[in-house]
């Protein structure tokens, strides 16, 4: 084990102290250049070449635009100084790759600006390593384009690019040694929540179980709670999981609550979601009573806090968990469905994937708002087919099969 490693297994923290390269930890491996950027010294590793010994590799990174705020999120001059030197990183590390896809930010507002600025939300299934790996098999994915080594650039590289103030993460397993330790040192708070059944631990050299990770800057919110929900069905605990966050925005000093979940996979456990989504819909509704109405307290309520809602559902529209939350009496909307034409339909798909049983593009992942306290002013476009391309996600360009949807919001003025 690494050095790196066995401080982790420890319980030792501290992402600006330097620290050493990890080594060959067969799923491990997060403790990387970033580390040696974070701490400020040391010098980084070669790229690991793997894509390169391929007969055919892929055709070389172009340089990513970065003056463009409104099509690719924050320019260079936007990012701190730790930001912009990680960002290089990211592009240093996947020279060798395609470049991204090349998204826009959709604006659906009245143009006027939010106290403090619009609140930029990301929700995303990032593809457990373990899984991406093994049990998910995709069948066109050439298997170097799921190096961790050079995976985790790529999301970390979506990451900074837009830089969002919430994330909400799903399949995520290398929280403690990646993600947690990287997000802290550009000033991000989390909460990581892991399945207790995760399919990860089936997998040999695992990094540990999967689970929900919620993000949220700490320059813009203060965190005033945050709750690990286990998802049941008819009183039953299940495998799948929530973790709800209160934050309170320093700029408006308005409340928002921010829910991560990631339900049952798979068709024929459409009963099971339905039941889960209820569930968490319950658990929401007595969290914001009890905001509204604190226990001991008497006298009018307060005012009602903002919810956001984001997860990979793996339901489509139709099924019975996303007609739940759109009647819910929390006045749920979708943000997605701002890219329609008439603002009532989700897009054609959010994951495009190959595995043996065949072809799969669905619309799986949402972000849901209350409709009464938030407005929608900004949504990332998705990429067209020709952009994903033949052998679908993930690949070479882009590390998971679900996309990542980022949007905009802005508090209404309180009645």
């Amino acid at each position: 084990m690494c050095w790196w490693c066995a401080e982790t297994a420890a319980g030792v923290r501290g992402a600006q102290r330097k620290v050493a390269v990890c080594c060959g930890c067969p799923m491990g491996g997060g403790a990387t250049r970033l580390y040696s950027t974070i701490g400020g010294g040391g010098r980084s590793l070669p790229l690991t070449p793997a894509q390169l010994a391929r007969q055919n590799p892929p055709p070389e990174r172009a340089p990513q635009p970065s003056s463009c705020k409104d099509s690719q999120g924050p320019s260079q001059l936007d990012l701190a100084p730790l930001e912009q030197q990680l960002l290089r990183e990211c592009e240093e590390a996947l020279r060798g790759r395609p470049p991204r896809f090349h998204r826009h930010l959709v604006h659906c507002g009245d143009g006027q600006r939010a106290p403090g600025g619009p609140i930029r939300v990301l929700q995303w299934n990032i593809l457990a390593q373990a899984l991406g790996e093994g049990a998910d098999c995709f069948v066109r994915c050439p298997p170097e384009a799921l190096s961790w080594p050079e995976r985790k650039y790529l999301i970390l590289e979506e990451i900074l690019t837009y830089k969002p103030h919430i994330l909400c993460l799903q399949e995520v397993d290398h929280y403690y040694d990646t993600f947690q330790p990287v997000l802290r040192s550009l000033g991000y708070g989390g909460h990581f929540f892991p399945k207790p059944w995760s399919p990860c631990l089936d997998v040999h050299g695992n990094n540990g179980p999967d689970g929900c990770a919620l993000f949220f800057d700490q320059s813009r919110f203060e965190l005033l709670e945050s709750v690990s929900v286990r998802l049941s069905a008819m009183l039953i605990p299940t495998n799948q999981i929530a973790v709800v966050t209160k934050l309170r925005c320093r700029a408006t000093a308005r409340c928002v609550f921010v829910a991560v979940t990631h339900l049952k996979a798979r068709s024929g456990w459409e009963r099971l979601r339905g039941a889960q989504g209820s569930d968490l819909l319950a658990h929401l509704q007595t969290l914001l009573h009890n905001h509204s109405h604190p226990p001991g307290t008497t006298g009018p309520p307060d005012a009602a806090p903002s919810l956001i809602v984001c997860g990979d559902f793996n339901a489509v529209p139709s099924e019975e968990v996303y007609q739940r939350f759109a009647s819910s009496p929390l006045r749920l909307d979708s943000a997605y469905k701002k890219l329609s034409r008439d603002g009532a339909m989700e897009p054609s798909f959010t994951t495009w994937k190959i595995r043996p049983s065949g072809e799969c593009c669905s619309t799986l992942d949402y972000i849901w708002y209350g409709r009464d306290s938030l407005q929608v002013e900004a949504v990332l476009d998705l990429p067209t087919e020709e952009q994903i391309g033949p052998d679908r996600l993930p690949s070479f360009h882009y590390p998971s099969d679900h996309l990542s949807l980022i949007c905009d919001f802005s508090f209404k003025e309180e009645r």
